[in-house]
């Protein structure tokens, strides 16, 4: 259903991007999730036992399928597999009509911006902003567009925290009600984020009707309820022909202007 509906490309303006430590029974777990600010629309998450590049590149390939090529800023906080991250996954082929493997070019116009929050103490101290890729200008223009008033800050994901948190027993800090395997947590949050994206009004997002993230990103035109989101029926894909040696068959050929048409 996620892949189906939300995973579609659309400009999605500002992307901010967090991870959660998550506490099992047998260990501990990095949950990575993002989400769209002008919509509040949760984008996808993905689990590791591990902080690392490959856990940013599996999230950011989620936000690479629901984004259309147009101009992004990224926000997130001081991990430095970020940068690298979204340089190698942002990127197009250039077709030039010669054998072999094309060459892969940088989306244009994508801007990564960065939240460094200092503790002392285990206490929140001074919070540096810096801006990894792009000019001033063009950061505070596309932040202005998707945001509105404010700065650059990683608030909305950390408010779509509290919200995993509060609906999620095993996100909970200091409980009893511990996962067991990573794929519960993985499931468990996908049913939160899309009851969220579909069934969960924002009053930022309206307030002369309720409105939800998916109403907001044009997704749907209405709020859906519980059994409408657990009995929606995803469409079977599109059919694609398997790959033959040779030329094919007159047979085989009606059979695919009946099918492919």
């Amino acid at each position: 259903m996620h892949e189906y509906l939300v995973e579609q490309p659309r400009d999605l303006g500002q992307v901010q991007a967090d991870e959660r430590r998550v506490k099992k029974q047998s260990g501990i777990v990095w949950m990575a999730l993002a989400m769209m600010v002008k919509t509040r629309l949760w984008l996808g998450a993905e689990g590791s036992e591990q902080r690392d590049l490959p856990l940013i590149r599996r999230r950011l390939e989620r936000v690479r399928r629901c984004a259309a090529h147009r101009p992004l800023l990224f926000c997130t906080d001081g991990l430095v597999s970020y940068s690298r991250a979204i340089r190698e996954t942002f990127r197009a082929p250039v077709y030039t009509g010669t054998g072999g493997r094309p060459r892969l070019r940088p989306w244009r116009h994508i801007f990564i911006a960065q939240v460094v929050k200092r503790y002392e103490r285990r206490r929140g101290g001074a919070t540096d902003r810096r801006i990894v890729d792009g000019t001033p200008a063009r950061v505070e223009t596309r932040r202005r567009r998707s945001q509105g008033g404010g700065m650059i800050n990683t608030a909305y994901t950390e408010r779509l925290n509290a919200t995993f948190r509060e609906r999620l027993a095993p996100l909970a800090r200091r409980c009893r009600a511990l996962a067991r395997p990573t794929l519960t947590l993985h499931e468990g949050m996908g049913l939160v984020g899309r009851v969220d994206n579909f069934c969960t009004p924002h009053e930022r997002l309206g307030r002369a009707q309720q409105t939800t993230p998916a109403m907001a990103a044009g997704i749907t035109d209405h709020c859906w309820t519980m059994p409408e989101l657990l009995s929606f029926h995803v469409p079977l894909p599109h059919w694609v022909p398997p790959k033959q040696r040779g030329r094919p068959s007159r047979a085989f050929q009606r059979l695919l202007k009946r099918w492919c048409a």
